[in-house]
Parts: structure tokens; C-alpha cells; sequence
């Protein structure tokens, strides 16, 4: 999740968000390269979701996700109560309607469970994670509560095959400290065990394509790191796999295409960085430069599983709005929420 720049941090004093700071695609790959020598791919407007909400002075768009019918769920951050906190996209036909809203969610991503095919959203704000039918309704708080004695702030989201979830947990954010954690929670939400902790404001994660280690960066380092499980499902090894030049810009949600490739947001910026699961820089994807003036960040990214379409979520005072370009390989799971 995107963090909301500071001078926004008035309008959500009210509404208590203060922990928050912070089918025509067609696409091309440019020939241009970026500053620093690698592949710019060009992202095209698909359509402007939403604008910034009277309640909140903002809107911010996370957690793409296809369903089964091939729509695309995105949720908004910052929707007030009575406005979509997500909703359902046809991308051909350019439509959205309301699929969810309600008096106190703030929903940060959004992924379906290999388990149940219900729709998991973290609720940042509560420290809660909640899941919906596939089509909408029968709202449920799947865990909530302290993890080893400290309340959650869960952020990004991504799951195992058996459906076990693995959380970012943002705690300590709002306050500057390193006290985030990595959190694997049962699929039943009875047992939830941390992986990793005294991390700086953890944000994206995500499975490798194998399934055999987790990615996961950190806003406020701006880096990247892999934790590698062994045949027990426990954590073998960790290290700082990326470090990214982001200058004004941080790292925010990550996505997994088909090859292994990593798929970085970026919060300060209205681009996406694509990296080698070895570290190579191998593209930036940027929109149109006139476009950018109004726009803040790209939080994150769902290809098309098994093409390779893919939808970047991007928004800034102009409003939330999809953009689409090639991604480098097919999409996966990896590559569809969170």
C-alpha cells in the first residue's frame, strides 16, 4: 500500500487514518531506455476509476485482482463509508461497479484463497483481516487480535498453496521505528506465527514462482529481501536480495509473473520497476509524461493469468485510474492481488 503524502495528513485527521502516511489497452514496448540504461515499457490509460473523496481529501487504489469471470477487483484505500471500498472492473468494456462497502474498513490489498476462493482484505487501520464470497457479501473477520503480544497493521497479503497466509505487518510505520513483521497465519486463522520482525515498514510480499521462498520489501529502506523455507515449511535463510534506487520514490507492492520476474511498485513516482528474480534491473514502466504530472504512485500490478496483459493501479490528486502494458512473462497466482 501506497503511503499518503503529508499534506494530506489534515483531511484524515477526522476519520482517524493518520496511521496511513504516507476493450481498448492496447499497449507497446518503447525503444526509449531509462537513466539508467534499461528497457522503459509504456503503460496506456484503460480508465479513470476514482476520483479524490470530499471525506477523506484522496483516493488511493491497491490490491488488483482477477476472479474466475476475468473481471478485475481493485480496491480503494481511502473510500469513506457509503463509497466503493471495492470494486469490480470489466476491462473490455471499461465499466466498474460497487462490489463491497461498509461504516469502517480500510482495505489495503485484496487476493483470493486457493482454500475457500473467498476474497481476503487487510484491514489496516483495525489490524484485521476479513474475506468476502467471490461475488460480494457475507462480510467475516477471518483473524483479528494481537501476534505475540502486539497488534497487527497488515498491509499486502499473499498465500501458500495449502492457503496459509502470509502477511506484511506495518507495525510501527506511523512512529518511524523498525518493529514491522512478516505473519504466516493459518488457513483456519487460529494460529498466526511471525516469520520476521524489526522490519522497516514491510509492504509488498510475494511467493516466488516455485512456491520455495518469499519476497518482501520494505517502504522506508527501499529494499527487497527473500526468505528462503525448507522442506518443514520454516524459514531457512533470509537476505536483502534488491536494494532499489528509488531516490524520492519507495517500494511498495511486489508481484511474481511466470518467470520469476519481480514486479515492484512504486509510492512518490507513477512507475513500476522490473527486476530479475537475481537482481538485474531489467524495465521501468512509465505513463505518458503529461499524465504523470497529476498522478503520485503505482502501487500495484495483476497480469492476466496465463496472458500477459497487465494492470497497474495508479493514482495522485487526478484521481485512480487503471493503466495497461505487456508484462514480460505470464501471469500467476504470484501475479494476481495482494
Amino acid at each position: 500500500m501506497a503511503r499518503l503524502p503529508l499534506r494530506a495528513l489534515t483531511g484524515l485527521t477526522a476519520i482517524g487514518l493518520l496511521a496511513l502516511t504516507g476493450c481498448g489497452t492496447q499497449t507497446s514496448i518503447g525503444t526509449a531506455t531509462s537513466l539508467d540504461g534499461n528497457r522503459t515499457i509504456r503503460a496506456q490509460k484503460v480508465m479513470q476509476l476514482t476520483k479524490a473523496h470530499e471525506q477523506t481529501g484522496m483516493t488511493l487504489l491497491e490490491g488488483p485482482a482477477f476472479d474466475h469471470q476475468g473481471k478485475l477487483l481493485v480496491v480503494d484505500v481511502t473510500a469513506p463509508a457509503g463509497a466503493p471500498k471495492v470494486l469490480r472492473v470489466d476491462v473490455r468494456k471499461k465499466t466498474s461497479k460497487r462490489l463491497h462497502t461498509d461504516e469502517r474498513g480500510v482495505y489495503t490489498s485484496a487476493q483470493f484463497s486457493p482454500y475457500d476462493e473467498r476474497i481476503y482484505l487487510t484491514d489496516f487501520r483495525h489490524g484485521e483481516i476479513v474475506s468476502l464470497k467471490p461475488n460480494g457479501g457475507d462480510l467475516r473477520t477471518f483473524f483479528s487480535g494481537e501476534v505475540d503480544g502486539a497488534p497487527m497493521n497488515p498491509d499486502d497479503l499473499t498465500f501458500d498453496q495449502e492457503g496459509n497466509l502470509f502477511v506484511s505487518d506495518s507495525r510501527g510505520m506511523s512512529e518511524g521505528e523498525a518493529k514491522g513483521r512478516i505473519v504466516r497465519i493459518d488457513r483456519d486463522g487460529r494460529t498466526a506465527t511471525v516469520l520476521a520482525d524489526g522490519l522497516a515498514a514491510p509492504n509488498g510480499i510475494s511467493f516466488d514462482a516455485e512456491y520455495r521462498g518469499l519476497w518482501f520489501s520494505e517502504l522506508t529502506e527501499n529494499r527487497i529481501s527473500y526468505s528462503l523455507f525448507d522442506s518443514n515449511g520454516k524459514v531457512a535463510s533470509q537476505h536483502t536480495a534488491i536494494r532499489i534506487d528509488g531516490g524520492l520514490a519507495q517500494t511498495d507492492s511486489i508481484a511474481v509473473d511466470a518467470k520469476g520476474n519481480l514486479y515492484q511498485g512504486l509510492h512518490g513516482r507513477p512507475a513500476m520497476a522490473i527486476y530479475s528474480k537475481y537482481g538485474e534491473r531489467l524495465a521501468t514502466v512509465e505513463i505518458p509524461a503529461r499524465a504523470a504530472e497529476g498522478l503520485e504512485s503505482a502501487t500495484n500490478v495483476a497480469i492476466t493469468p496465463g496472458d500477459t496483459k497487465a494492470y497497474m493501479t495508479v493514482s495522485g490528486p487526478d484521481g485512480g485510474y487503471l493503466y495497461a502494458f505487456d508484462a514480460l512473462a505470464e501471469g500467476i497466482r504470484q501475479s494476481n492481488g495482494g
